[in-house]
This record gives structure tokens, sequence and C-alpha cells, in this order.
């Protein structure tokens, strides 16, 4: 559905908060079509984060190991690298 959200899964080490919650904005901003919040859309907008976040975070922890890492490492991995030089 939407080619920016990378899996999060199976990730070493493990997804942290941050990972999580810049997909959960993601998905919010695919499914609602809003990409500025304005103050008519701020509250649902944030409310539907922390769900989408709570509920990522709960599938991730119950979902047994992978057996093999994902392909494409999520964005904030990708800037970190760019920046140190890796």
């Amino acid at each position: 559905m939407c080619r920016n959200i990378t899996t999060l899964r199976g990730l070493d080490p493990g997804a942290t908060d941050e990972e999580i919650e810049a997909a959960a904005r993601q998905f919010v901003r695919k499914v609602s079509g809003v990409q500025a919040t304005s103050k008519l859309t701020e509250v649902a907008f944030e409310k539907a984060v922390v769900r989408v976040v709570r509920a990522t975070a709960d599938l991730l922890d119950e979902l047994p190991a992978r057996q093999q890492p994902p392909l494409t490492l999520p964005a904030l991995r990708r800037i970190g690298r760019s920046s140190t030089g890796s």
C-alpha cells in the first residue's frame, strides 16, 4: 500500500520506538490523505498515530523471529548511515 513503509520485523537491533512511530505516521498520512496537520486534523491525526504505534509494537512483540532480515533498512537507519560515511 505505501512504498515508503519498510519492514520492521527482523531488524538487528530490533525496531526502535522512533522507527515504529515514523512508520505509523507514514501509514496514517497515507490512509487519511493528511500530509500536514491543521487545527482541524491534528488531534485526530495524532490519536491515530498513537493507536497505530501501539498496534505495531504489539504485533512486532508477538510475531516469531524472522528467518532472514528485511531487504530494506528503515529510512531512519539509511539516514544514519549516510551521515556517518558508512
